[in-house]
């Protein structure tokens, strides 16, 4: 039995159904990526498999547990990290995770063993006796994820764990990560970078307003899109419908185009097509401020799939 499992989850916020029949699944010892923009239903996604919300419709199981019936018991086996840092900023390091600890009800003396642990894990020794407000906000999000593994737990959610954080601190969480799943930890991880999933996940769902709709590795989802494309950045939006009809008889398939970024991309065999795009563009005087052969990304296949981007903000 897979570790997690939902099916036909449905809640709603008024008139706004944040998740509309999602269907998921993860085998234990394995991460599965949830890919979508802000507004795709992740977090409510998140909120539900937790205990910490309750659906309208549909049945939660994890580790074998009916979360809806029993969620007490499935509270003792999870950990969650959610997109801020939940830690006590005028506590230490050390003083945060054993209190985590003790609110998992270990001993004391088990706590602080455990603190002490998590905290060399974490690369945090030298910053254990320090007061959290002094932290940065890389060892902020790695304190606040120890400290959902203090119990450690059979199942772990985050929550787009690494938002808001510079290049450096983000890889080093990737790093934590995939160390605890090398451990054995199953890990439903929400994010809307499309390198974080393409580095961490093993299987990606893709979500838009509040249901899957794409699933594989990043590789099956990858060819999705295709071989090689064609992307074009045009200095206009009045450019784009031209730019896209150029593509098209270029390409002999239909472009995908994203408005806000002024760019075009269309799936291409061979150099070729960039030559003759250049030629006809030249010949129109269209404007062109970038042109580029290649190979499809996450990103592609998101903006494939949805029609836009997934840092784009769903406006529903």
């Amino acid at each position: 039995m897979p570790a997690i499992i939902a099916e036909g989850l449905v809640k709603t916020y008024g008139k706004v159904r944040a998740l509309d029949g999602l269907d998921i699944d993860v085998e234990e010892g394995t991460v599965l990526g949830l890919l979508g923009p802000n507004g795709a239903g992740k977090t409510t996604a998140v909120r539900v498999l937790t205990t910490l919300l309750k659906p309208d419709a549909g049945r939660v199981t994890i580790a074998g547990l009916d979360a809806l019936a029993h969620p007490d018991d499935v509270r003792r086996i999870i950990g969650v990290s959610g997109q801020y840092a939940a830690v006590d900023e005028y506590l230490t390091g050390r003083e945060n995770l054993i209190m985590f600890g003790e609110l998992y009800q270990l001993p004391r003396t088990k706590a602080r063993a455990r603190a002490g642990e998590l905290l060399e894990q974490f690369d945090l020794t030298d910053a254990a006796n320090r007061p959290v407000k002094g932290y940065s906000g890389g060892m902020r999000r790695r304190l606040d994820l120890a400290g959902a593994i203090v119990s450690r737990p059979q199942v772990l959610f985050l929550d787009e764990p690494t938002t808001g954080l510079d290049p450096r601190s983000r890889m080093d969480l990737w790093e934590v990560i995939s160390d605890l799943v090398r451990l054995g930890t199953t890990v439903l991880l929400t994010t809307q970078y499309l390198e974080e999933a393409d580095q961490l996940a093993t299987d990606i769902a893709v979500v838009d307003r509040g249901a899957v709709i794409a699933r594989g590795t990043a590789d099956q989802l990858k060819r999705k899109v295709g071989g090689e494309r064609l992307a074009v950045a045009v200095a206009h939006h009045a450019q784009l419908e031209i730019a896209a009809a150029t593509l098209r008889s270029v390409a002999g398939s239909e472009p995908v185009v994203d408005a806000r970024l002024r760019e075009i991309s269309v799936p291409v065999q061979g150099i070729g097509a960039l030559t003759e795009a250049v030629r006809r563009f030249d010949e129109i005087g269209l404007e062109v401020l970038d042109i580029a052969m290649h190979r499809p990304s996450l990103d592609d296949v998101f903006l494939a799939l949805t029609g836009h981007t997934a840092e784009t903000k769903d406006a529903s």
